[in-house]
């Protein structure tokens, strides 16, 4: 759908989901321009490819085009990356498979640990060791690695191979040596080294990063190829930049070197588009909800800054890397409802996707999904649904429910009402857990919903939390597209270093953020970018001593120029109590272990999103839905109908382009200055 255009320089923001691709696009004067078409999950790029297809992009005049993707994601899920070989120090080849002694379902008989990325017959050892102070205890056996290591490398056909060494996070030589004796031999082999992929303690969790880096980085690499080799026969001579899970975005390059920054990025997009456009009606605490066809994420955001989480999982792996600390549960529109073999009703965590996808889309899906609980309900309106340009069809979701509305003794409108409540009890569990279980109060936030359906789901969840203020920013359904314009360039540095908090304390931390600092303006050069212009950010990971996990302490560049004894204890009793809620500080010691250096290159602001009124947006209508299980008269209307200082009741559904928006009975909506919905409890 095209609000406007103009011939000048172009910026466009492609987001694939698990079910629709996404694009977003503004040319010189702010004007936009936007498109939703189906996902092809088999083949990513060929949504990406439609998307423009679609928009009528002329890529000529794209001065820059920002991606986000769930190709790495899937390489690891599906197994599908590359073949990889993994080689560490000799007695710990069975790193990957012994993992940690914990158990994720400790009360599943039959659990078992998580697949590895390599196979126990693909790992290898070397005599080599590298002691935990970074001096050498065995040096590198380099004739046993040409005569014994290379030739079974040769043998296995390997198209990636990862290095992991013991103790190398504190001195890379062995590994650096070792790639460079495989890369003489091998010269179209991927190589990943720990020490580059994640320089941090934790032999398991370097491991598994380091390994599924390898596995996925061929794979990445030749997408981002298919796609630049496209773009290059369309004249395409702008800048091509990848989302990451951190936040951020990186130059192409940068992002083929190291793609397990890339797992997460679609989700941490919208994150960053929620943050900007929110802040611009002054809104800077936010928990931001956002729910698609496949899955909903949610993110914790403290004054207009996402919380950041060191490491995350992916398929039950650990993946050690700064990302957003985004929680996702398998609750999107598309997901699927079943009934588990002990006759209780379950809503996902299988999608339908793209394809088949719901019922409702007569696109060959049988089985009933959230979207044909509202299409149900009246909920989704048919005749409005994505603006009018996609018809669906109630008959199907009606007959997709019919058997379980029989099974259950009830009529379709309560089961469909019944489904919707067990989703959403599911997504009010996922808030909880970056919101109470982190010390912080969800009534104290402004929830912003966002993706194809958050809008729909949005209230009734802030009744659950207590949350007063729901944020629905213009054309919802592409926050995520959106949000890849609005990021910065990005990266992080990572150095384990254990430091007691006492007198030596503060000149150490200056040391080691000015060694960081320049590491990082080296990398920033490397891909492009002006180190002068990097605003930068430490992060000291803390613990009392005798724990066995961390803290994350903030510091900026000012804070450590003026860092003290005094305020790394304050600054960590109050990260601690916010955690744990009791503070041991007095009779404790504390300590440093490890330090994330963040570097930002801000780029130009994206333009705010505003809502197109220049067509005909139509009158309230009435219209039924089925709410607190009986059926209901309810007002129909276009998002864009509301202006400015305008306000409607609930119940209410309306219809965006791009998504629905739900406004149940005692709930108002009003258009503020910036075109943000904002809808409020009605006072008692």
């Amino acid at each position: 759908m095209t609000t406007q255009h103009g011939k000048a320089a172009m910026r466009v923001g492609i987001e694939i989901g698990g079910t629709f691709t996404d694009l977003i696009s503004f040319d010189g004067q702010g004007g936009l321009r936007f498109v939703k078409v189906p996902s092809v999950p088999a083949r990513p790029e060929e949504g990406a490819l439609a998307a423009l297809a679609s928009a009528s992009v002329p890529l000529v005049q794209v001065r820059e085009l920002v991606h986000g993707s769930t190709v790495a994601t899937n390489a690891v899920i599906q197994r599908s990356g590359a073949r990889v070989a993994f080689v560490t120090t000799r007695g710990f080849r069975d790193i990957l498979l012994l993992q940690r002694q914990d158990r994720t379902r400790i009360y599943d008989l039959a659990y078992a640990k998580p697949v590895p990325i390599v196979a126990r017959r693909d790992c290898y050892e070397v005599d080599e060791r590298m002691l935990h102070d970074g001096t050498i205890g065995t040096s590198l056996d380099e004739a046993e690695i040409e005569r014994d290591l290379i030739p079974k490398l040769a043998r296995g056909d390997y198209s990636a191979i990862a290095i992991c060494l013991l103790n190398s996070y504190r001195n890379p030589d062995h590994e650096r040596a070792l790639a460079e004796l495989i890369k003489r031999r091998l010269q179209n082999v991927v190589i990943a080294c720990s020490s580059d992929v994640a320089p941090e303690f934790r032999e398991y969790e370097r491991a598994s990063t380091t390994a599924i880096a390898a596995h996925i980085q061929p794979v990445v690499s030749e997408y981002l190829a298919r796609i630049e080799r496209h773009l290059a026969a369309q004249n395409f001579g702008g800048a091509f930049s990848v989302m990451q899970s951190n936040g951020g975005r990186l130059p192409c390059a940068g992002m083929r070197r190291n793609p397990v920054t890339a797992l997460f990025s679609g989700p941490a997009a919208g994150v960053m588009g929620a943050i900007r456009q929110a802040g611009r009606s002054g809104y800077r605490n936010l928990i931001t909800f956002d729910m698609g066809g496949t899955s909903t994420d949610v993110c914790l955001v403290d004054d207009g800054e996402p919380e950041l989480a060191s490491q995350t999982m992916i398929d039950g792996l650990p993946v050690r890397t700064p990302l957003l600390d985004i929680v996702s549960v398998g609750a999107g529109c598309g997901s699927i409802v079943w009934v588990d073999n002990g006759g209780m009703l379950r809503v996902g965590p299988n999608s339908a996707g793209a394809d088949p996808g719901p019922a409702c889309y007569r696109r060959g899906g049988k089985r009933p999904t959230i979207t044909d609980a509202h299409v149900i309900r009246g909920t989704i309106r048919p005749e409005a649904f994505l603006g009018g340009a996609m018809s669906i069809d109630a008959t199907a979701s009606a007959e997709a429910f019919a058997e379980l509305a029989q099974r259950f003794g009830v009529n379709l409108p309560d089961m469909a009402e019944s489904v919707i409540g067990l989703a959403i009890g599911n997504i009010v569990r996922a808030i909880q857990l970056v919101s109470t279980e982190r010390g912080r109060d969800p009534r104290d936030y402004v929830l912003v919903a966002f993706g194809g359906a958050g809008p729909l789901h949005a209230a009734k969840i802030a009744e659950d939390l207590g949350i007063d203020t729901i944020l629905v920013p213009p054309y919802a359904g592409v926050i995520s597209a959106y949000g890849l314009l609005a990021a910065d360039y990005r990266i992080f540095e990572t150095m384990t270093k254990r430091l007691p908090v006492d007198d030596a304390a503060p000149g150490q931390v200056r040391d080691v953020f000015q060694a960081m600092s320049e590491r990082a303006s080296v990398r920033l050069r490397e891909l492009g970018l002006d180190p002068g212009r990097a605003a930068l950010t430490l992060t000291a990971e803390m613990r009392f001593l005798g724990q066995a996990f961390e803290v994350p302490v903030d510091l900026s560049a000012e804070d450590v120029a003026r860092v003290g004894v005094g305020l790394l204890v304050e600054r960590f009793a109050i990260a601690h109590h916010r955690v744990y809620r009791h503070d041991s500080s007095n009779r404790l010691g504390t300590e440093i272990v490890s330090f994330r250096l963040g570097a930002v290159v801000a780029e130009s602001s994206a333009p705010p999103l505003r809502i197109n009124r220049d067509g005909p947006s139509g009158a309230v209508r009435p219209h039924r839905i089925y709410e607190g299980k009986q059926s209901v008269e309810a007002h129909a209307l276009a998002r864009a109908a509301l202006h400015a200082g305008q306000r409607i009741d609930g119940p209410a559904v309306l219809d965006d382009p791009t998504s629905t928006i739900h406004v149940p009975p005692g709930w108002y909506a009003a258009c503020d200055e910036h075109d943000n919905l904002l809808i409020r409890r009605n006072a008692a």
